[in-house]
């Protein structure tokens, strides 16, 4: 079986103009419905508040984003691949995946998301707001909330897959593999003999790899494969893997 890719939603999205709204039924792990309602309902009434940017963690520059949430149950919504942006997404080159190569990011690829919970790249949302350190009303702090419902959906489609875990801290807090063969994949930039962790750089880097491995025809199944596949990524001068970390470097 390939191997299944964890991603971090991008903080800022492109919001479709054209398309029917989400439709709660037809999203990947439909058993989160009713958690996607609750969070969407919450979202939607404190996007309204005087205390909208307090509560989301966002500044005044992003009002427009947040007005964006009240409509969020009827907002053009068009596959994930779309509307997630960003530098991870853009190396990946997410966006033009159609056809026979978003089936496999489909099959290989799941968003952690704090409204959604999880999602793959061919579901069908709107752009929305939120973050995963946000704290939504009585729903509470969202990695808690999403912890308890991605347990058993993530493990299933996990189960005799290899994880590769490209998530940012506050999104692997909602699921960490257990029991289950994960690799999380830590990028450092080389320059001058010294490395570093450079945030831009690296997820400009976990992008390539999403891209090598989510849609290929050649299918990774192996920490050696992943191995491999960073190996051959553009600007990579080094690849260390121990048993649940992949270490890139990229040259500065």
């Amino acid at each position: 079986m390939p191997v299944l890719i964890l991603l971090p939603p991008s903080e800022g999205k492109t919001a479709p103009t054209t398309g029917d709204p989400v439709d709660l039924r037809s999203l990947s792990h439909p058993a989160l419905a009713t958690a996607r309602t609750r969070v969407g309902a919450a979202l939607v009434k404190v996007s309204g508040q005087r205390n909208a940017f307090d509560v989301l963690g966002v500044g005044p520059s992003l009002a427009g984003e947040v007005e964006r949430n009240r409509t969020l149950w009827d907002a053009p919504a068009a596959p994930a691949s779309q509307v997630y942006t960003g530098v991870l997404y853009d190396a990946a080159g997410a966006a033009s995946w159609a056809g026979a190569r978003l089936e496999r990011a489909h099959d290989r690829v799941r968003i952690i998301s704090a409204l959604w919970g999880a999602v793959s790249p061919a579901d069908v949302i709107p752009a929305y707001r939120l973050s995963m350190s946000t704290s939504l009303g009585r729903i509470g702090p969202l990695a808690s909330f999403w912890r308890h419902h991605l347990a058993e959906e993530l493990s299933h489609l996990a189960d005799g897959r290899l994880v590769v875990d490209c998530r940012s801290s506050s999104y692997v807090a909602a699921w960490r593999p257990a029991g289950i063969p994960h690799v999380s994949v830590r990028v450092e930039r080389e320059l001058h003999g010294k490395r570093t962790v450079v945030s831009h750089m690296a997820k400009h880097t976990r992008g390539l790899l999403t891209g090598a491995l989510a849609t290929a025809d050649a299918v990774a199944e192996s920490p050696d494969d992943l191995a491999d596949a960073a190996r051959a990524l553009a600007g990579v001068v080094d690849v260390a893997l121990t048993e649940h970390e992949l270490t890139i470097v990229i040259a500065g």
